[in-house]
């Protein structure tokens, strides 16, 4: 056998080569096992479409830590992120049209004209999603405590909770408001105009198979404002050179601290013995044994795919299978002759909502009735549809004059009713989406060059999404913080010794965010540095 490596990771998406960089910048021996010809996972950039290129699955940055990109040396290494001028363009149904974003006082300006009363109340939201995200800013960066640990994960716990228990009550409450209520009822509370509160409440439906009236899914709408991009919080940007631009800088980040990157070396299981994870064995039958064993695929992927159940107990089985995966979530990338002509706002030339995320869900019940149409048939009648198009200020990724566009669409069942097939049914799901964009923009179908479909099986097969799920799970209030992806397993350590999670399906969750990594970084060392200790002891 051949001497282990110090860690082995599964995967060379974001995250893993996030804990790949801050482990071998230790000094110790990491190799990456990608199953794809490429690394970056769902960040990644590739030709869908002669002479066109795009961001294939994750598209738009806002999320990825300051902290990563800085020990990376990300933007030295070329990474450059443009802020959108505006945040979100929303045609309505009835010819209307609202911005948001673009400084504050230009957006009550837009909120005017659908509520004074709206316009006033926007500054107090936004105070009150900042503190709210700070705290959340502060928690991503940190492990959650292993509830089983006893008194030291009850002093862990404390100290986490100690800025959120310096908030005062009113924020106390907007707090247990986000992390229970659902989308409209906390908005509810905030505004009354209809396309106000879609406005926000996208972000609610964004990968979470859910309705905005569900309970919890306020938090989603969280989880999404507490990024930021070149040190402004909550802005969101384009990637010069699409997604894949930030993990081709991390792979060189990686190889300069002597990471080994195996590419097309899939992982077909995870070698126990006893009650320890040594090794994989790829499917071509090569094992690779490592003293840490790091996952950076989903928990359902990992646990019921890669591992032999009965390497498992009963009980962590049961809890596997009751964990929820599954977003909602079909992509698409198109290839455009021209700029969509809205017809709210027409034009074709580029104009600041051409280059911001256009959102064709003009109110919550809209949202609401395309997450139960999807319960039902399988797919939306009128699907949820957000529109980036990153050629608008990155001429790299398409012909002069021509341009592409990411097309993020809820809610399409993880698993269709009635025994269909997404094979089956994927181009009638496309065809759907293009009207669907069409019925407001009147030339986008006959622009339209060439098409890329990722249906949630689409998902799964290239990425490993199980179920199609960006997020590796749902971001429900059972699934988040140290109950990510189990309760008893929040801290990135497995039920197998030397077994470790550093993906979405850990905290803090999904996104193009690295904290996963980081943090399963951390606690990988801390485990070393300790078991050092106890052998220099012996």
């Amino acid at each position: 056998m051949s001497k282990p490596y110090d860690a082995v990771i599964i995967g060379g998406g974001h995250n893993g080569l996030t804990c790949a960089f801050y482990l071998a910048k230790t000094g110790l021996k990491v190799r990456v096992l990608e199953r794809r010809e490429v690394v970056g996972g769902a960040a990644v950039t590739e030709e869908f479409h002669p002479g066109f290129r795009n961001s294939v699955a994750s598209y738009t940055v806002s999320l990825l830590n300051p902290k990563v990109i800085a020990d990376m040396k990300l933007a030295e290494r070329g990474l450059r992120i443009i802020e959108r001028p505006i945040s979100n363009f929303l045609p309505q149904e009835d010819g209307g049209y609202l911005k948001l974003g673009g400084g504050l006082e230009r957006t009550q300006e837009e909120f005017r004209k659908f509520s004074a009363k709206d316009a006033e109340a926007l500054p107090a939201y936004y105070n009150m999603l900042d503190v709210v995200a700070d705290v959340l800013r502060d928690l991503a960066m940190q492990t959650p405590p292993d509830v089983t640990g006893g008194l030291p994960a009850l002093i862990a716990a404390a100290s986490q909770g100690r800025k959120l228990a310096g908030l005062g009550l009113s924020q106390q409450r907007d707090v247990l408001d986000l992390f229970t209520k659902s989308a409209r009822t906390f908005l509810d509370s905030w505004f009354e105009s209809e396309a106000v509160k879609a406005a926000f409440g996208f972000d609610a439906v964004v990968g979470n198979y859910a309705s905005p009236d569900t309970p919890g899914s306020a938090y989603v709408l969280l989880h999404h404002v507490f990024g930021e991009v070149n040190g402004k919080k909550g802005a969101w940007g384009h990637a010069v050179g699409g997604m894949g631009a930030i993990t081709t800088a991390m792979r060189e980040a990686c190889e300069e601290a002597g990471v080994e990157i195996s590419l097309e070396a899939p992982v077909a299981k995870v070698l126990v013995d006893g009650d320890r994870a040594v090794g994989v064995r790829l499917e071509t039958g090569q094992e690779v044994f490592g003293t840490s064993i790091v996952s950076n695929v989903g928990p359902r992927m990992l646990y019921e795919r890669l591992i032999d159940p009965s390497d498992l107990s009963p009980e962590f089985r049961r809890r596997v299978s009751a964990y929820k995966c599954g977003s909602g979530t079909f992509r698409m990338n198109v290839a455009l002759s021209e700029l969509p002509d809205f017809t709210c706002l027409p034009g074709k030339t580029v104009g600041e909502h051409h280059q911001s995320g256009i959102i064709l869900a003009p109110t919550l019940d809209y949202m609401d009735k395309a997450f139960m149409d999807a319960r039902q048939f399988g797919w939306s009648k009128k699907p949820i549809v957000e529109i980036l198009i990153p050629s608008t200020v990155d001429d790299s990724l398409a012909p002069p004059g021509q341009h592409v566009a990411s097309l993020f669409c809820q809610q399409f069942a993880p698993v269709l009713p009635d025994g269909r097939n997404w094979d089956d049914e994927r181009e009638a799901a496309a065809d759907l989406i293009i009207d669907t964009v069409n019925d407001y923009a009147p030339n986008f179908k006959a622009s339209v060059l060439g098409r890329m479909i990722l249906s949630p099986m689409d998902l799964e097969r290239k990425f490993g999404l199980i179920g199609g799920d960006i997020m590796h799970g749902a971001m429900s209030l059972d699934q988040l913080w140290a109950a990510r992806p189990f309760l008893g397993n929040g801290d990135y350590r497995g039920p197998l010794k030397g077994l470790y999670m550093c993906g979405a399906g850990a905290h803090p969750g999904g996104g193009v965010t690295g904290a996963p990594g980081h943090n399963a970084a951390k606690e990988i060392l801390k485990d070393r540095s300790f078991i050092g200790k106890l052998l220099r002891r012996v």
